[in-house]
C-alpha cells in the first residue's frame, strides 16, 4: 500500500511542478510562495479546529490530528524551516530555468537520500545502488552539456546553484520525515508545518519583498497559484502516509516520488515549448534507469 501511495504522490508532484512553473512566469517569487503557504494552511485548518473542538470526531480516520505539546511541535517547527528553505531556493530557480532542466536535477534527490543514509545511519550501498548513483551523477553532467546549448553554465549560474541547494534541502527533509513518521502522527506533522510556514514567511515578505515591490518584478494573481497548494497538499498527504507504514523505505519512497519528473518533463515539452528536448530526454532516461537500479538495490 505504501508503494502505491508513493506513486500517487509522484503523479501529483508532477502537476504541482507544472503549476508552480506557470505561476512563477514573469511573476514575483516571494508572494507566490507566501500565498502557497496560506492556501496550504487553509486546507488543513478545518481539521485543526475539529481536533480542538471535537477531538473524537475524526478519531480512527486518516484525518485525525491528535493533541500535542511543545515536545512534538518543536520537531514540526524544524521541519517547517527545512522545507521552506528548500522552497525558497527551488522557487527562484524554477522561475529562471526551463522545467526540463529543473526536473532531472530534482530527480537526483534519491541519490542524496542514500548518501545521507550512509552518513547518518551507517547504511552501505550495494552494487545496484552504486550503479544508480553513478548513472545519476553521469546524467547531471550530461544535463549541464544540454544546458550550455541554452546559454546556461552549470558552474557559474546561480539559479542552477539554487536548484541544487533546493534538492539538497529536500533530501535533508526526506531523511527527517522518516524520523518524524516513526514518532508523530502524519496529519499532525503536515497540518502544523504548513501553519508554521505562514508565520515564518510573514517577516520574509515584510522585510525582503514589500519595501522593494515597486522596483522589482510585480506580483499578479494566477489561478494556478491555488492549484500549487491543492496538488502539493494532496501529494504530501499520500507521501506522509506512505512513510507511516512500518515497512516503508525512505530510499524507495524518495526514488518513486522523483518519478514526478516524467509528468513535469511532459508539461515542459508540450505546454511550455522548451528547447533541446532530445538531449534532455536522454538525460532523463539515464536518471530513470538510475532510479530503477536504486529500486533493485533497495529490495
Amino acid at each position: 500500500m505504501w508503494l502505491l501511495l508513493a506513486f500517487l504522490s509522484a503523479a501529483l508532484l508532477g502537476f504541482y511542478d507544472a503549476f508552480k512553473k506557470q505561476s512563477l512566469k514573469d511573476n514575483a517569487v516571494l508572494p507566490v510562495l507566501f500565498l502557497n503557504t496560506i492556501f496550504s494552511s487553509l486546507v488543513f485548518l478545518p481539521f485543526i479546529l475539529l481536533a480542538w473542538l471535537s477531538p473524537a470526531l475524526l478519531e480512527g480516520t486518516p484525518f485525525h490530528i491528535p493533541q500535542a505539546g511543545w515536545a512534538e511541535h518543536k520537531y514540526i517547527l524544524l521541519k517547517s524551516f527545512i522545507v521552506l528553505s528548500s522552497w525558497i531556493f527551488g522557487y527562484f530557480g524554477m522561475k529562471h530555468l526551463p522545467l526540463t532542466i529543473v526536473g532531472p536535477i530534482n530527480a537526483t534527490r534519491p541519490v542524496m537520500v542514500l548518501l545521507g543514509a550512509m552518513l547518518l545511519f551507517g547504511e552501505r550501498l550495494n552494487l545496484y545502488q552504486w550503479a544508480g548513483v553513478s548513472l545519476a551523477v553521469l546524467s547531471f553532467f550530461m544535463l549541464s552539456r544540454s544546458g550550455r546549448k541554452e546559454g546556461i553554465d552549470f558552474k557559474h549560474n546561480r539559479w542552477i546553484c539554487f536548484i541544487v541547494l533546493a534538492a539538497v534541502m529536500g533530501a535533508v527533509s526526506g531523511l527527517y520525515d522518516k524520523y518524524l513518521m516513526t514518532r508523530l502522527n502524519p496529519m499532525l506533522v503536515q497540518s502544523w508545518y504548513n501553519v508554521y510556514q505562514v508565520f515564518i514567511m510573514c517577516p520574509i515578505i515584510l522585510l525582503l519583498w514589500y519595501p522593494k515591490r515597486k522596483s522589482s518584478t510585480p506580483f499578479r494573481w494566477e489561478w494556478t497559484i491555488l492549484c500549487i497548494s491543492l496538488f502539493l497538499s494532496a501529494a504530501d498527504f499520500a507521501y506522509f502516509y506512505a512513510l507511516s507504514y512500518e515497512d516503508s523505505m525512505i530510499s524507495i519512497v524518495s526514488m518513486v516520488r522523483r518519478g514526478s519528473v516524467v509528468v513535469s518533463f511532459l508539461f515542459g515539452a508540450l505546454f511550455f515549448r522548451e528547447k533541446n528536448l532530445k538531449s534532455k530526454a536522454i538525460d532523463l532516461i539515464l536518471v530513470l534507469i538510475g532510479m530503477f537500479f536504486l529500486y533493485l538495490g533497495s529490495k
